[in-house]
């Protein structure tokens, strides 16, 4: 009875030992399993993190090659004065060009639109188109500018260009990506940037270098896309090769850029389409906006102040004169949030307009029509 039992004991453990082995070769091969799997995914997904940067890098590539032919440097001549060495002789003057802005082909027959404050200055503007190694440049014929945005339509004598695809500025997104073309620092050759969309419906008051006067812009795009100087007047573009801005302003902070919105141009465009110029209403005044906490500190009210008055213009034959403070207009008050740019954007050439005016703690009360833009 003794060794029976023993028997069936001894059976019982070597089934256990059996059941044991066959237990630790089905762990083992599910354990393989599991890790090749997870080799593989880890394999695929470094597979897929390389394809999507080539990918990135590639739509970039892509957009550069098709848009770049279409984008122009404004170029202007300027006189130089050569002293020859020790006071010996007489002064020669030579003209030389100089790269001071980007614009960029809207129709094949010549009109390039840029920035307002990079065509300002009076002197003979050229547009220069490079294809690779070919360039080409011509002579700016024809120059109409936008008052109330830093906008300006150039004309030259060419057809057959190539124009950039106007997209929606419209339906912009906050991290969408985008990429700045320019001719940054003057140098007549175009750069590449590239960034998101940091942030829309923006103001700033960039100050135009030439003068040190602030002009207030609303409603643009925030990039952090750099857009150096030379950039002003260039297409920003998304991935899909279309100009939804355009490059206008650098702030102070690093990594943050400025564009105006196509949208705005766009009626712009089809005005001078239509009638071969910009009609907009014309004041005639630049002027800096004090501010309530500005106008609190120095005793005065908060307004518009007046820079500078143009000779012969609406606010030369109203009596308005450099130091005025314009505190309103039509009886609407004059604040950060409605500015005087503001309200004249609602009014037509030859609408008849009233200003109050601060002047040396008196308000005065003047009359004028709106004259038109004048066309250079």
């Amino acid at each position: 009875m003794r060794f029976q039992f023993s028997r069936q004991t001894l059976i019982f453990s070597f089934l256990i030992l059996i059941l044991a082995v066959l237990f630790g070769i089905s762990a083992a091969r599910i354990t393989w399993r599991l890790s090749d799997q997870q080799t593989s995914q880890q394999d695929s997904s470094q597979g897929n993190q390389e394809v999507k940067i080539v990918s990135e890098e590639s739509v970039v590539i892509d957009v550069v090659k098709k848009t770049s032919p279409s984008v122009v440097s404004i170029a202007v001549e300027r006189k130089i004065l050569d002293l020859q060495p020790f006071g010996f002789g007489v002064p020669q003057t030579r003209q030389t060009e100089s790269g001071i802005g980007t614009g960029f082909v809207i129709r094949e027959d010549g009109l390039i639109l840029t920035n307002k404050h990079v065509v300002s200055e009076k002197g003979k503007y050229f547009a220069v188109l490079k294809n690779g190694s070919e360039e080409k440049k011509f002579e700016i014929k024809q120059i109409s500018q936008d008052p109330f945005n830093d906008l300006a339509i150039l004309k030259i004598d060419a057809t057959g260009l190539k124009p950039l695809e106007l997209g929606d500025s419209g339906k912009l997104q906050v991290g969408q990506k985008v990429i700045a073309i320019g001719n940054a620092l003057g140098r007549l050759d175009n750069t590449v940037t590239t960034g998101v969309i940091s942030g829309l419906g923006r103001g700033v008051s960039p100050v135009d270098p030439a003068t040190g006067i602030a002009e207030k812009l609303s409603d643009v795009i925030q990039t952090d896309a750099a857009i150096n100087p030379g950039n002003s007047g260039g297409p920003l573009l998304n991935t899909g090769a279309q100009v939804i801005g355009v490059n206008v302003a650098v702030a102070g902070a690093e990594n943050i850029g400025f564009a105006l919105p196509i949208n705005v141009a766009k009626s712009l465009i089809t005005d001078f389409e239509t009638t071969g110029k910009i009609s907009r209403p014309f004041l005639g005044i630049r002027y800096t906006h004090i501010n309530r906490d500005v106008a609190l500190l120095n005793d005065v009210p908060e307004g518009e102040l007046v820079r500078e008055v143009v000779d012969g213009t609406s606010a030369d034959k109203a009596g308005v004169k450099v130091g005025d403070i314009i505190t309103q207009m039509d009886g609407q008050k004059l604040t950060e949030e409605k500015g005087l740019g503001d309200v004249i954007r609602t009014k037509k050439v030859g609408d008849p307009i009233k200003i109050t005016v601060w002047r040396d703690g008196q308000t005065l009360q003047l009359s004028t029509t709106l004259g038109e833009t004048p066309q250079e």
